[in-house]
């Protein structure tokens, strides 16, 4: 189906205010000082909670900025990224060591322990600058492919807006110049590529293998500073985020760890110790800044897992672009009440269940609240899209609706694409 699961086109008025995004010091800066969101509309309920989730990349002042800034962070599921400012002691490409852009990447094997897993894959992490030296902003991305792939954020990529010059600098190595071969906003998922192919790719973690406790290590350029290490747990699992604003809204069933992540990060890997990658970091939550709580890391990190940035960077790197899994409906964003509801009526002749899609054929009706998927109770229109696009194309998913009579039965919805 070519229609997501969305408003119509005609309404575009979201249950929660637009979020600020950051502003961002541009380079040189003494200090980065990521922006305060709005908070989310009180409602009663396990609805959102009005923490910043602020972007983890640099940008200029008054621009995009660092991209995806927090919005909200959706409590219906689960268990449990600003500004970079040019660092004092980052070497400028000047100043970068001698070692020839051509020369192999070691690869060496992690032992188990963070000085182990940190020689393991700091090779395999890069610097990413937009703009002269980085002016335009800052993240971090890591190899996936030997042949010059490297994996980032969206947000990353589009802080310098579409014309940016893009550099990537290895540990040791001069800046090389990328090419942006895709990226999905609404998964932040993008993908770069250099002109090397000899790099040493990470690999990533199985889905079964992650748990809520376990020591993970994030990996990137926080506040400009590159092969940077902090270690952590993961604190919890399925955490339904919204970041973003406008059409650059991400929908990231999230891990959340208390690893320190700070602006720059973005588009690091966060990783388990014998060095597969556990998932992307995206963003982090932060308390509104004053004179009393500075910004920074608070311990509340969130990261896109493995699995989806795995499979969406595949298909950027085959197509150009990504699918995402669609039921085929026009959810009614207005709607405050439990759960996601299917718009009542046709809008400028949008019909509300997309004829001949997977919720017409499983007999959705206009007007119907979604009240879960596969047994997670959905809380408002933002967490349906969470949990949405945490699934795949192809994959039949059991969701319970309740009609206007206040009825309930349970139906299954194999999604479809979103551009098939």
């Amino acid at each position: 189906m070519t229609h997501p699961d969305s408003e119509p086109a005609t309404d575009r008025t979201a249950p929660l205010p637009p979020p600020d995004r950051t502003a961002p010091i541009p380079r040189p800066a003494a200090a980065a000082v990521p922006g305060q969101g709005r908070p989310g509309r009180r409602r009663s309920g396990p609805r959102t909670v009005p923490i910043v989730l602020a972007a983890l990349v640099a940008g200029a002042v008054g621009g995009l900025g660092g991209g995806v800034l927090a919005q909200t962070l959706t409590t219906g599921a689960g268990s449990g990224s600003g500004a970079a400012p040019e660092s004092p002691v980052s070497p400028q490409p000047d100043e970068q060591a001698a070692t020839p852009t051509s020369a192999p990447i070691e690869r060496v094997e992690a032992d188990g322990t963070i000085p182990g897993l940190s020689r393991a894959v700091l090779p395999s992490v890069a610097l990413v600058s937009l703009g002269t030296d980085g002016r335009d902003g800052q993240g971090s991305a890591f190899v996936i492919r030997e042949d010059g792939y490297l994996l980032t954020n969206a947000h990353v990529v589009q802080a310098g807006g579409d014309d940016a010059e893009i550099a990537v600098t290895l540990p040791g190595g001069e800046p090389l110049t990328a090419e942006v071969v895709g990226a999905d906003p609404a998964y932040d998922i993008a993908v770069l590529r250099v002109d090397r192919d000899d790099l040493v790719a990470l690999p990533f973690a199985d889905r079964a293998s992650i748990e809520v406790g376990q020591s993970v290590v994030a990996v990137g350029a926080p506040l400009g500073l590159d092969s940077t290490v902090t270690s952590g747990i993961i604190s919890a699992l399925d955490r339904p985020v919204v970041a973003g604003d406008g059409p650059q809204l991400s929908y990231i069933n999230a891990i959340q760890t208390d690893a320190a992540i700070n602006p720059g990060n973005s588009g690091g890997p966060l990783l388990d110790l014998a060095g597969n990658v556990v998932g992307v970091n995206s963003a982090i939550a932060q308390l509104p800044t004053t004179s009393l709580s500075p910004a920074g890391s608070i311990g509340l990190g969130f990261a896109i897992p493995a699995e989806q940035a795995e499979r969406t960077a595949t298909q950027l790197i085959e197509s150009g672009v990504s699918e995402h899994p669609v039921m085929g409906v026009h959810i009614d964003l207005e709607y405050t009440g439990d759960g996601a509801r299917v718009v009542r009526e046709p809008r400028d002749g949008v019909d509300p269940i997309i004829p001949g899609g997977p919720a017409a054929g499983a007999g959705v009706q206009p007007g119907d609240i979604i009240v879960s998927v596969d047994g997670t109770r959905i809380t408002d229109s933002q967490h349906l899209l969470v949990v949405l696009r945490s699934k795949q194309i192809g994959q039949t998913v059991e969701m319970v609706l309740r009609d206007e009579a206040g009825e309930e039965r349970t139906v299954e919805i194999t999604l479809a694409g979103s551009g098939g």
